[in-house]
């Protein structure tokens, strides 16, 4: 029988903002730049700092999106 304790089939509810970046597939600054203007949420647990899935979801749902024959 296989050990199903440390499967990563379920999605992460928190990141690191390394690993939100990775998500994202955006740099680290990017991301530090977006909290920065308050457009990600950040949160504190003690004195690491966390982006929840939601977050992050949100996130890039608010980014523009792309048109037709738009170069960006």
């Amino acid at each position: 029988m296989r050990d199903t304790t440390n499967d990563c089939t379920l999605a992460a509810r928190a990141y690191a903002p390394a690993q939100a970046a990775h998500v994202a597939q955006v740099s680290r600054t990017v991301l530090y730049e977006e909290i920065a203007a308050g457009r990600l949420t950040a949160r504190k647990l003690g004195r690491r700092t966390v982006i929840t899935d939601a977050d992050l979801t949100a996130w890039l749902n608010s980014l523009p999106t792309v048109t037709p024959g738009s170069r960006r």
